[in-house]
């Protein structure tokens, strides 16, 4: 997968027609919290409330031009990839199908829909939902959406362009890990601009196939996804990503659920957004990194804002029912 910089601007263009950049912020508060100058990138301003967008954009617009006459797609998703398609799918007048894990997000459900997503309930995970929504694309002739495909990557990069041109020279990036866009689109753009950021992936300790495939060299697969971090639930790596992640970032840090959550309460007293889960994760990696990271200039990927008020308040505030 090779994404240099004339094909990740072109990219950007498709996504810069549906939507503005977001921002990037240093918020002096996070910063004195750190004891390093943090740049929040802050994807949890996009029309979805998250980074994904970027990636269905793209990923329609060129589905669409070599096949005007698609009958429709499906995908798997715990929610921002799918609200991604849907968004897109509707932009592009192509019929999107969902499929979730039973028990996902009521709210990130009714977003899908509200998008025009037909969805549907399959499976107690993610990898569980993805292999029905395969399955469907099979039966009803219509074209599966993978959650990592170069044209996604593609899409996704356009944010981490945005970030290295809109801050100064960034020592270090922390991105949230699920099946891995997000962290190949910033190793990609980094690359293409000639870049020595370092850039550090952020998985959960209760969903960590990718660190644990990054630390022994190859996919690893997991039993199980147990977070409330549902954007980094993923049991099952993607190869090619991976590989790309193994050649260019520098680590993978695993965070508690605790620790996200206190990173979700540090973005809300310290800026006043409202991050989920994995949107949040980079700020508790970086938050267990002080010491290695004090008195340079690191970059936070906020990456979604969308979080339950359920579990916001059971998880984050610690109310009970």
């Amino acid at each position: 997968m090779q994404h240099d910089l004339p094909a990740l601007e072109a990219a950007a263009r498709i996504v810069h027609a549906a939507m503005p950049p977001t921002p990037q912020y240093a918020w002096p508060l996070l910063s004195a919290r750190l004891g390093a100058e943090a740049w929040v990138k802050h994807e949890n301003h996009t029309p979805t409330g998250a980074f994904k967008v970027r990636g269905g954009l793209v990923f329609l617009d060129r589905l669409k031009a070599s096949r005007p006459d698609v009958p429709g797609i499906v995908s798997a998703t715990r929610g921002n990839h799918g609200q991604s398609l849907a968004y897109a799918g509707r932009r592009h007048g192509v019929a999107v199908t969902i499929v979730v894990p039973r028990g996902n997000s009521t709210e990130k459900n009714a977003a899908m829909r509200a998008f025009g997503a037909e969805l549907i309930e399959h499976g107690a995970d993610f990898d569980a939902a993805r292999e029905h929504a395969a399955s469907l694309a099979a039966e009803r002739g219509l074209v599966f959406a993978p959650s990592f495909a170069p044209d996604l990557v593609a899409g996704v990069a356009s944010y981490a362009l945005e970030l290295f041109r809109g801050a100064p020279p960034l020592d270090t990036v922390y991105v949230p890990v699920g099946l891995g866009s997000g962290i190949c689109g910033v190793i990609a753009a980094r690359d293409a601009l000639g870049l020595a950021t370092e850039v550090v992936g952020v998985q959960s300790t209760g969903a960590n196939a990718y660190a644990l495939s990054f630390a022994a060299g190859h996919v690893v697969t997991t039993n199980h996804a147990t977070t409330n971090a549902d954007g980094m639930a993923t049991r099952v790596p993607d190869a090619e990503a991976l590989a790309i992640i193994r050649r260019g970032a520098a680590r993978i840090v695993e965070v508690t659920d605790d620790q996200v959550a206190e990173a979700i309460r540090a973005y809300w007293t310290d800026t006043h957004n409202l991050a989920e889960g994995a949107g949040a994760a980079p700020l508790a990696a970086a938050m267990v990194e002080r010491k290695r990271i004090a008195g340079t200039r690191v970059g936070l990927i906020l990456c979604g804002g969308n979080i339950d008020l359920a579990l916001f308040r059971s998880w984050v505030l610690g109310e009970r029912p």
